[in-house]
């Protein structure tokens, strides 16, 4: 729907009609006037190539847009599409986005990595179940006026439909719906932590008692591959101390609400269990800083070393500048989390890596304003690119 917004002329690939006429007569396809919207063009995946060709023949630019809701695998039959197309991952909604009445003077993101100070804000008297409420509105655009019943309704549909058709859409291979869905719930529950496939896998065993880690790594990438989970990979500086960086990546669901979903959570229960919430939190401060980080040309990993110290997040730039974030429930616990980002930054060479741009803790409900002169801490729903 935002392609359409900007495309001139369309064409629905999960159409049959559509799949028969780019079978059929594939170049018919591109007809139409630019920029041309191949929607779902995974389903018909020689199109990459045809359009490619056309690009190189081209002298004018955003001929197409190619929208699809999975990624199908990189094969030699697809060539390179350097220097012809630019990936956009599109995400859902953020919590700003999901306010009706947002903050008018947020924090930005873009304004921090300029140097420039933040406007001080008292918080608005967010209580703890504002922020349940923020994490339980679903991104999805949909949704978010609906409530958490008709909402979960909804996504337990998605993570079904996940589980039964999507999976075997893309992929051969052979699994069981309640496979998939144990592996989703065993991912929801570790959400915004570090897992092993191991892990994953012995959670998927009360289902499929023979269920393999190798088996839960190739699961897990389908997934990632219809774009249900995303990996936080990890940041690997180098470091003044003989410490150890951790390799293993945070996987999260592609909304804080898919993860309250598949866990059965509600209102009543995220009040009263501060751990769940905590996750699913630092999920959503993910979520919301890499659309922010993604509209930078960035991205979003994490750090943790052999000593447990840890970052939750690392916004890096192509440019090679970074900033170092901590999250936080509650704005009584700012000052831990600046202790921790002391304590983590401290082994990292910023010899090497330089300064970071600055230093964010981020909150549930806490106020807006400048600890330091490269520290700040701000709400997650006044955060803005």
């Amino acid at each position: 729907m935002t392609a359409l917004n900007a495309a001139s002329s369309y064409i629905l690939l999960d159409d049959p009609l559509s799949r028969r006429r780019a079978t059929e007569s594939p170049h018919s396809v591109l007809e139409g006037a630019p920029p041309r919207l191949l929607d779902e063009w995974h389903d018909a995946p020689d199109l990459w190539n045809l359009v490619r060709r056309t690009v190189d023949f081209s002298p004018n630019r955003g001929r197409f847009i190619l929208t699809g809701s999975s990624v199908p695998h990189d094969d030699v039959t697809r060539h390179t599409g350097g220097g012809r197309f630019i990936r956009l991952q599109q995400r859902t909604m953020t919590v700003r986005e999901k306010a009706l009445d947002p903050t008018p003077e947020p924090v930005s993101l873009s304004a921090l990595f300029g140097g420039k100070d933040v406007v001080p804000a008292e918080s608005e008297d967010l209580t703890l179940n504002s922020v349940v409420g923020h994490i339980l509105t679903s991104g999805f655009p949909e949704m978010i006026d609906l409530n958490w019943e008709s909402t979960c309704a909804r996504l337990d549909s998605y993570i079904d439909e996940i589980s039964r058709t999507d999976i075997r859409r893309i992929s051969s291979v052979r699994h069981e719906p309640d496979v998939i869905r144990q592996l989703i719930v065993a991912l929801a529950r570790s959400t915004a932590s570090e897992v092993s496939l191991a892990t994953l896998a012995r959670d998927v065993r009360s289902v499929a008692p023979g269920f393999r880690p190798e088996t839960a790594g190739s699961y897990v990438e389908l997934l990632q591959r219809l774009f249900f989970v995303e990996a936080q990979r990890p940041w690997t500086p180098h470091l003044r101390s003989r410490a150890l960086v951790r390799s293993s990546p945070k996987y999260h669901l592609a909304d804080p609400s898919l993860a309250a979903a598949a866990l059965g959570a509600s209102p009543a229960r995220l009040t009263v269990d501060a751990e769940t919430l905590g996750l699913l939190f630092e999920s959503a401060a993910f979520h919301d800083l890499s659309v922010f980080a993604s509209a930078l040309g960035g991205d979003v990993r994490h750090y943790r070393d052999s000593n447990k110290r840890e970052i939750d997040a690392i916004i890096r730039l192509k440019n090679g500048r970074w900033a170092a974030v901590e999250v936080k429930l509650g704005s009584a616990r700012i000052g831990e989390a600046i202790d921790s980002l002391d304590r983590a930054l401290a082994d990292i060479d910023t010899g090497i890596v330089g300064d970071p741009a600055f230093r964010l803790v981020v909150t549930g409900n806490g106020p807006t304003y400048r600890i330091d002169e490269h520290t700040y801490t701000a709400s997650l729903d006044n955060l803005a690119p």
